[in-house]
C-alpha cells in the first residue's frame, strides 16, 4: 500500500460519518493518553485489555526489580528471559552477552516481541544481545505506574509489539524529598538484596510553571549459589534425573586409534565394544569426587551411547551454576517540565543505568586430541595405567581423555552494561481542541564483557596439558602441586573480551482531538509520524579463537537501519453506547521494506454495569540485527551425539552412532523476513453490584514466518527435513551441522484474562480489597518447519519457554488508620515433564511424570503512624516452599532438580522497607 492510498484511506473514513453531525456537549473532565492509542479521553475501561500496576503495591510486594515483577504477571510467558535462566551456556538462546540483563515475553513470544516504553517512547535495546530492552535499566524509584497491554499494537506502535507493550510512566509535578532503603534477606543464606534510592522534585507546574523531578537508586544483590539450596541435586536417577555429562573432575579416558585405549575394549563375556574408561566407574567409587556419580546408563540410551557411558562417571554440573548473580546497579532519571503557557509545555528527560553483573559457569570441559597436542604422553608422571582392568589396554600409548578442569576455576564474566536516554519535547493544546506532543531522543546502550577467571588461552592450556605435568587423576583433596598450579595461573586469560553498542535517535510527534459532533457523541482522531535511526555493533576486544571455550555471539560491525512510519487512528462513536477504533499504520525498514498494519477495535456499554470490548490486527516483528547479520560461529557439540540417519545404516559404528564431538555452525541469516500476525481479542466487563467489578478476555494470535534460532539438536532430530542442513564427507559421515535463524513455519495461540476486583468495608473502620490477575492457556500450538503439523505446547515440557495452562497474582489487602497488610499469592500450574532418554524407553519406577503447581505467599505490613515515615516489613515466601522437582535435562534447561523458569530459588526471605520524606 502506497503512502498516497494510506492517506485517501484515512481521508475516507473521516467523510464517511459527518454527515450525521451535531452540537455535542464538550468534555469537561480530563483527558488521558493510554497505553494502546495516541487519542486522549477520559479515563476508563477501553476497548483494549490494560493491566494497571501502581508502584505502591510493588513496594509492598517486597519487589526491587523488574525482573521480580515481571515473575508477577501472569500474561507473562514462563520462559529463559530471566536473570537466573540467561546464565546458560546450551540453547539457542544462550548467547552469553546479556548476563545480568531480563527481559519480558507476553504471551511467550520472545523479547522481541514485546515492545517496552518509558513514558509513551521506546528506549534503547541491550547493548549486547541487541534484541530487546533490559528491563533493568529501567528506573523502578521514579516510576508512577506500570500499564501493559495485552494486545497487538503494531498499528499504533510498529515493531515489537506483537506480544504487546508495557509502559513504564514517571511521577510527574513530584514535590518533596525522599528517601528510602530496602533490605531483603533469605532464611537459608545467599541472595541478600540490598537498595536504597533517593527521589527529589521541585516547583508546581500551576503555581510557579515549572517542576523539576530527579530519582537515583541504587542495588546491590549477593550472590546465591546452587550448592547453597539441597534441592539443586542434579544425581536422584530413580526420579529419572542424572546428569548427562562423562566430563568428570577425575579424568575419563576416551578410545581412538593411537591411544591407550586403541579404537575400542571388550569386557569379559560382553562382546560390545566400549569406548570410554574412567577408573573411578571400575571400582564403583565415582561418588568419592565431590559433584561426581556413577553415569547412570539406563536413563539415557538413546541419547548418548551407552558405548561411552558404561564405564563412565558423571558429573553434577547442574548443581554447579549460580541461581541469582551478584550484581551491582544504579538507575537514575530526571525530568524538567516548564509551563511556558496555559497550554503549552516544554519537557526535558534524563535516563542512566549501569549494572555490573559478575557470571559464573561450570568449570570447562577439555576433550583430549592428537590434533591438539594435549594428550596426556606415556611418560607423565600421572600416566594412569589401567593394565589389568581395561584388557587390551596399551601402555606404550598416549592416553586421550575428558576433564572437567576444575584446577582453572568456575568460568566467571563480567558483564557491565551502560544505558543512557536524553529526551526533549514539548506538548499542549492548539486551537483550543487539538492535543499534540512532539519529541526527540538519543538513547544508547553499551555492554563490555570481560573473563575474570575459568578461561585459558588454548595454546598454552594444550601445551601445559600435554607435558603430564597436569594430574587429571589426582585424589580428593590432592589438587595439584605448587608448580602445576602457577603454570595453569600462567595459562589463563583474564580481561576485556568483547563490547556491544545500540543507538537509536527517534523524532515523533502526533496530533489528536474532536473533530465532529455526532449524535453519540464526539468523533476523534489521531495522526502521528515516527522517524528513527537505529545502528548496531558487536566487537571483540581479542581475537576469541586464541581462548578456550570464550564465550559470545560473531562480530557484526557498524550495522545500521532507518524506520520510518505514519499512522492514524479514529475514535466513532457509532451509537450512545457503541464506539469503534480504526487504526493503521506504515512502516518502512531500509533493510526489509515497508509493511502495512490496520485495527480495529470496538467499546460496547449497554449498561452501567456490563462492558462488551474486542479488537482485530495485524501485526509485524522485523529480524534484529543480529539476526540479519551476525558473523557464522564454529562450535561443537560434545558427549557423544549419533547420527539417527547414519546410525541405522551402520549400526554400532561408532562414527555414526557415538560421534565424540560434532561441529557446528551458527549465526546470522540475511535472508530473513519479518514475522507476519494476526490476533485479536473478544471480552466483558462485569460490575453486577458496587465494590465489585470482573474481566473477562479472549485473545487469539496467529503467526507466521516465525524468527528462530535453529539449534543442530533441531537439525539432527529433524534429519529427514533437514538434510540440506546437515553436511557430510565423501564417506557418509557427519563432517558439520549448519545451524542459526531461520523463518520457521510459525504459531497458533488461544488463551483468557481473567481480572477479579473488590473492595468494601468492614465493622471497626478497616477496608478491605482483594484483586486476581490470571491469563489461562487454552492453546499454544508450534511448528518448526513447513509441512509438519502444528504440535500442541501447553501443560508440555519445552526447552525455551514452558507454557503453562494456569497462572495468577492474587492478593488481598486490609487497612484501618496508619495500618494495612497484604496477603499476596503468586500462582504456577504443573506441567508434564521431560521424558528421560527421550521417551524412548520405560522411565524408572520412581519417575513421576507430572511437575506439581507451583504456590507462592506473600505477606507484608505497613504502618505510618510516625511522622512522614512509612515501615513495610514483609516475609517473601511465607510457607518456604520449595520448586517443584523436575527430571528434565540440564543441557536444555537451567536447573538440576528444579526449574528457574517457574520458580523462585532463595526461600522464605524477610524484607525491610524504611521511606522518610523530609519535604
Amino acid at each position: 500500500m502506497k503512502v498516497k492510498q494510506l492517506a485517501q484511506m484515512m481521508a475516507l473514513i473521516g467523510v464517511v460519518s459527518p454527515a450525521m453531525a451535531q452540537v455535542a456537549a464538550p468534555q469537561t473532565m480530563q483527558r488521558v493518553e493510554i497505553t494502546g492509542s495516541s487519542i486522549k479521553r477520559v479515563a476508563r475501561e477501553g476497548a483494549l485489555p490494560v493491566q494497571t500496576i501502581n508502584f505502591d503495591a510493588i513496594e509492598k510486594a517486597g519487589i526491587t526489580s523488574t525482573d521480580q515483577l515481571m515473575r508477577t504477571i501472569a500474561a507473562n510467558g514462563v520462559g529463559a528471559d530471566n536473570m537466573t535462566s540467561g546464565n546458560n551456556v546450551f540453547g539457542a538462546d544462550a548467547d552469553r552477552v546479556s548476563g545480568g540483563a531480563a527481559f519480558a515475553s507476553l504471551r511467550g513470544l520472545g523479547p522481541n516481541a514485546t515492545l517496552v516504553l518509558l513514558n509513551g517512547r521506546r528506549v534503547g535495546n541491550h547493548g549486547a544481545s541487541g534484541k530487546a530492552v533490559d528491563l533493568n535499566s529501567i528506573p523502578l524509584g521514579a516510576i508512577s505506574r506500570i500499564e501493559i497491554l495485552k494486545d497487538g499494537a503494531s498499528a499504533i506502535y510498529g515493531t515489537d509489539a506483537i506480544g504487546g507493550v508495557i509502559n513504564f510512566i514517571l511521577k510527574t509535578d513530584y514535590q518533596g524529598l525522599e528517601l528510602s532503603t530496602t533490605l531483603n534477606g533469605t532464611e537459608a543464606g545467599g541472595g541478600m538484596e540490598r537498595r536504597v534510592s533517593l527521589l527529589a522534585g521541585y516547583g508546581s507546574l500551576l503555581d510557579q510553571g515549572f517542576n523539576i523531578m530527579a530519582s537515583i537508586t541504587h542495588d546491590k544483590n549477593d550472590k546465591l549459589d546452587s550448592r547453597q539450596r539441597g534441592f539443586a541435586n542434579g544425581y536422584q536417577p530413580w526420579r529419572g534425573l542424572s546428569p548427562d555429562s562423562t566430563g568428570t573432575p577425575y579424568a575419563t579416558q576416551l578410545a581412538d586409534t593411537g591411544s591407550a585405549l586403541g579404537t575400542g575394549f571388550t569386557m569379559p563375556g560382553d562382546p560390545t565394544k566400549y569406548l570410554q574408561a574412567n577408573l573411578l566407574s571400575f571400582q564403583g567409587k565415582c561418588d568419592s569426587i565431590p559433584g561426581m556419580s556413577q553415569y547412570a546408563s539406563e536413563l539415557w540410551p538413546n541419547v548418548t551411547p551407552v558405548t561411552r557411558t558404561k564405564y563412565s562417571c558423571a558429573y553434577d554440573y547442574g548443581s554447579d551454576y549460580q541461581m541469582s548473580f551478584p550484581v551491582e546497579r544504579t538507575n537514575g532519571v530526571s525530568r524538567a517540565t516548564w509551563q511556558i503557557s496555559p497550554d503549552h509545555k516544554l519537557f526535558a528527560e534524563v535516563l542512566g543505568s549501569r549494572t555490573k553483573a559478575t557470571g559464573e559457569l561450570t568449570p570447562v570441559q577439555v576433550q583430549a586430541s592428537f590434533k591438539a597436542g594435549n594428550a596426556y604422553p606415556v611418560n607423565g608422571p600421572y600416566y594412569q595405567d589401567l593394565t589389568g582392568i581395561v584388557p587390551g589396554f596399551d601402555r606404550s600409548k598416549p592416553i586421550l581423555y575428558k576433564w572437567r578442569a576444575s584446577d582453572l576455576g568456575r568460568r566467571t564474566q563480567q558483564i557491565v552494561g551502560e544505558n543512557a536516554r536524553v529526551l526533549v519535547g514539548a506538548e499542549g493544546l492548539l486551537w483550543d481542541k487539538y492535543d499534540y506532543k512532539l519529541g526527540l531522543s538519543r538513547a544508547e546502550s553499551t555492554t563490555k564483557v570481560a573473563l575474570l577467571d575459568g578461561y585459558a588461552y588454548t595454546d598454552k592450556l594444550n601445551a601445559l596439558l600435554g607435558s603430564g605435568k597436569v594430574n587429571l587423576w589426582a585424589a580428593p583433596g590432592q589438587g595439584q602441586t605448587p608448580e602445576t598450579a602457577a603454570l595453569l595461573e600462567a595459562a589463563k586469560f583474564r580481561g576485556a573480551l568483547q563490547h556491544g553498542k545500540t543507538t537509536m535517535t527517534q523524532l515523533d510527534g502526533a496530533i489528536s482531538g474532536e473533530v465532529y459532533q455526532l449524535p453519540a457523541g464526539a468523533l476523534s482522531m489521531a495522526a502521528g509520524f515516527d522517524l528513527r535511526r537505529e545502528t548496531y555493533s558487536f566487537e571483540q576486544d581479542i581475537d576469541a579463537t586464541t581462548v578456550f571455550l570464550a564465550p559470545g555471539n560473531g562480530a557484526l560491525r557498524d550495522a545500521s537501519r532507518n524506520v520510518k512510519a505514519v499512522y492514524a487512528e479514529l475514535l466513532v462513536p457509532v451509537l450512545k453506547d457503541l464506539e469503534v477504533q480504526l487504526a493503521v499504520r506504515r512502516d518502512h525498514y531500509s533493510v526489509i521494506g515497508a509493511t502495512t498494519n490496520p485495527k480495529v477495535s470496538f467499546r460496547y456499554q449497554p449498561s452501567a454495569s456490563l462492558l462488551f470490548r474486542g479488537s482485530a490486527n495485524k501485526g509485524f516483528l522485523a529480524p534484529s540485527f543480529v539476526q540479519l547479520g551476525s558473523a557464522r560461529l564454529s562450535q561443537e557439540l560434545p558427549n557423544g551425539v549419533i547420527d539417527q540417519e547414519g546410525c541405522a545404516k551402520h549400526p554400532g559404528d561408532p562414527a555414526y552412532c557415538a560421534i565424540p564431538r560434532l561441529a557446528y555452525n551458527t549465526g546470522g541469516n540475511p535472508k530473513l523476513v519479518p514475522e507476519t500476525s494476526k490476533q485479536g481479542t473478544l471480552g466483558m466487563v462485569l460490575a453486577p453490584i458496587d465494590g465489585f467489578s470482573a474481566s473477562f478476555d479472549f485473545w487469539a494470535i496467529n503467526i507466521e514466518n516465525r524468527i528462530l534460532n535453529r539449534t543442530p539438536q533441531v537439525v539432527l532430530n529433524n534429519w529427514q527435513y533437514l538434510p540440506q542442513y546437515i553436511v557430510r564427507d565423501a564417506s557418509g559421515v557427519i563432517d558439520h551441522v549448519e545451524a542459526g535463524w531461520i523463518n520457521a513455519a510459525g504459531l497458533k495461540t488461544r488463551g483468557l484474562d481473567i481480572g477479579l476486583n473488590a473492595d468494601g468495608k468492614l465493622d471497626g473502620g478497616y477496608k478491605w480489597s482483594a484483586k486476581l490477575d490470571g491469563t489461562w492457556l487454552k492453546s499454544f500450538k508450534f511448528a518448526e518447519f513447513e509441512g509438519q503439523p502444528y504440535k500442541e505446547l501447553v501443560g508440555k515440557f519445552s526447552t525455551r519457554d514452558v507454557y503453562l495452562r494456569w497462572r495468577h497474582n492474587a492478593n488481598i489487602r486490609i487497612a484501618k488508620g496508619d495500618w494495612s497488610a497484604m496477603l499476596t499469592q503468586n500462582y504456577s500450574s504443573g506441567y508434564a515433564d521431560q521424558l528421560p532418554n527421550g521417551g524412548k524407553s520405560a522411565p524408572p519406577p520412581g519417575f513421576e511424570p507430572h511437575v506439581k503447581h507451583y504456590a507462592k505467599y506473600d505477606l507484608s505490613a505497613t504502618y505510618t503512624g510516625f511522622r512522614n515515615t512509612t515501615l513495610t516489613l514483609g516475609i517473601q515466601n511465607l510457607f518456604d516452599k520449595e520448586p517443584p522437582f523436575t527430571a528434565h535435562n540440564v543441557d536444555e534447561v537451567v536447573g538440576a532438580g528444579w526449574d528457574p523458569r517457574v520458580a523462585d530459588p532463595r526461600g522464605r526471605a524477610l524484607s525491610i522497607l524504611l521511606k522518610y520524606k523530609f519535604m
